[in-house]
């Protein structure tokens, strides 16, 4: 399962897709899109999704709130990353993402309740979950660099994977919106002083895509490469295929389109809180 950089969750308020015009038809669909959250092991990814998001609430407090956000801070971070309001509004796009194609969802279904494609979702999880400790995050870049330079063959196939996924340009995409609606939620507080009109925000948020686009390559080479180190070069070439197959494409438009979806409207909710603080308004 190919995450975004930063899947940072909220509620979306979608309406449920029309899966097909009979109940028992839109039940079988809905049956299938379950079957399928069940088997890519979203229940462990939304908690860790919690966890990094609590985390970086506590990185706002600290780098823009000098760490006095005040009592109501943490409620209201938490708040944002209550997991039933992630599921809904991720569930609902990502199922709407997948609902014109039920032969797409048997085929990634059938990979992921393999063993291979049980074993490849918990070695992402669990290293997502690494990942929260700062120090394993470091340790992991330094793996990749010295993979890299020893040329493994499977930096190649990490490389072939982010390539036909378009990982780094879909992720730049997503931290620039990401970013931009951060910025526009503290802009509605007046954080900023008087208001600023939407183009120089864009101006702003542009400017950081190098520096985004640099972070995020560095970052997804060592998650997989620490994700994908238990497998066998022949394993991970196979899950490689999987990404290059027309069911793996669906998948990745997916989740990106539902975490995208998801991802706008956290951040936003971030930077109004982040505003809110700044100015010592009750958040």
């Amino acid at each position: 399962m190919l995450l975004p950089r930063l899947a940072l969750a909220a509620l979306l308020a979608l309406p449920l897709p029309v899966l097909a015009e009979t109940s028992g038809a839109v039940k079988t669909e809905q049956a299938m899109i379950s079957s399928l959250a069940e088997a890519l092991q979203i229940d462990a990814l939304f908690d860790v999704l919690r966890d990094e998001g609590l985390a970086y609430g506590g990185s706002i407090e600290a780098d823009l709130l000098a760490g006095g956000g005040g009592p109501g801070w943490n409620d209201a971070v938490s708040a944002i990353y209550d997991v039933p309001k992630l599921r809904a509004g991720f569930d609902a796009a990502f199922a709407l993402a997948l609902a014109d194609d039920p032969q797409a969802v048997t085929e990634i279904t059938a990979f992921f309740t393999s063993d291979l494609g049980q074993r490849i979702v918990g070695f992402e999880i669990d290293a997502r979950r690494a990942f929260l400790d700062i120090a394993m995050e470091e340790a992991a870049r330094v793996a990749a660099d010295t993979a890299g330079a020893g040329r493994d063959p499977k930096v190649a196939l990490i490389a072939q994977m982010i390539a036909a996924s378009d990982l780094i340009e879909m992720n730049v995409a997503g931290g620039l919106t990401g970013n931009l609606a951060f910025m526009t939620g503290m802009n509605e507080t007046g954080s900023y002083g008087p208001a600023m009109p939407p183009e120089a925000l864009m101006s702003e948020v542009w400017a950081q895509e190098e520096q985004i686009r640099a972070e995020t390559t560095s970052w997804l080479q060592a998650y997989l490469g620490l994700a994908y180190f238990p497998l066998t070069e022949a394993e991970l070439s196979t899950y490689v295929a999987f990404w290059e197959s027309p069911a793996g494409g669906q998948l990745n438009a997916a989740l990106f389109t539902a975490f995208d979806a998801v991802f706008t409207e956290v951040f936003h909710d971030l930077g109004r809180a982040t505003g809110l603080a700044m100015i010592g308004t009750d958040i």
